[in-house]
């Protein structure tokens, strides 16, 4: 699905390793990875360089955040993407972004997200919609806000991966990260009930009468 709709976007910071590109599902983790490299640190063993990776996957912990904020930061950021795609303004997506997400031009979204633009791809389902969350709300090692999972829409279902960072104590975008893939089986549609048939009549029938006398169209009996 993913290849006929090409609707993986990425939005990330512009701390870019030379030659980086979005790469399929991880796409804005990858440019994270890639602007960790460019910073140059010591050749270290390899067996200190795995005992420092078990340290930062042990280091993130659960966000103190409640359902409700969850679903503020998760609803706000993919309507102002999807209001962004309708009218190819990103302006004010960029502004709910962090200063690091800021790095991007309007002009530069806008170039990301040409391809669900030009498809004139609606999610605006998930202002109603419950998200299911694949990963709860958790803090990076690196104090980012991290959240991914999916709105069981049909037909296409929204996917999503989020990072939020800190500013001002308050929570802004740092990354966005939609994939649309299909959604639940659908059942076939209904064919449409025929009207029903209207009986072949004559004219309509006479109202009772106190008269008593033969029916219309048949013959009287003689005495």
């Amino acid at each position: 699905m993913n290849g006929v709709l090409g609707l993986q976007q990425i939005v990330s910071f512009q701390w870019r390793a030379p030659g980086w590109r979005p790469s399929g599902a991880r796409g804005f983790f990858a440019a994270l990875a890639g602007a960790l490299m460019v910073v140059s640190v010591p050749v270290q063993p390899a067996h200190a360089q795995s005992r420092d990776k078990r340290v930062m996957q042990k280091a993130a912990h659960p966000a103190s955040i409640d359902r409700n904020g969850v679903l503020i930061l998760i609803r706000s950021t993919l309507l102002a993407l999807n209001q962004a795609n309708k009218t190819g303004n990103y302006t004010v997506l960029r502004d709910l972004g962090s200063p690091n997400f800021q790095a991007n031009s309007a002009a530069g979204l806008g170039d990301i997200f040409a391809s669900q633009r030009k498809q004139a791809l609606d999610f605006s389902a998930v202002a109603v919609l419950d998200p299911q969350l694949t990963l709860l709300p958790q803090i990076e090692p690196n104090g980012m806000l991290h959240i991914a999972g999916f709105f069981p829409s049909v037909p296409l279902q929204v996917n999503f991966e989020l990072l939020f960072e800190p500013v001002n104590r308050q929570w802004k975008v740092y990354g966005v990260s939609v994939n649309l893939t299909s959604g639940g089986p659908q059942a076939p549609d209904t064919p449409a009930a025929e009207p029903p048939k209207r009986a072949v009549t004559g004219p309509p029938p006479d109202g009772p009468s106190i008269a008593v006398q033969a029916k219309k169209g048949t013959k009287a009996v003689k005495p």
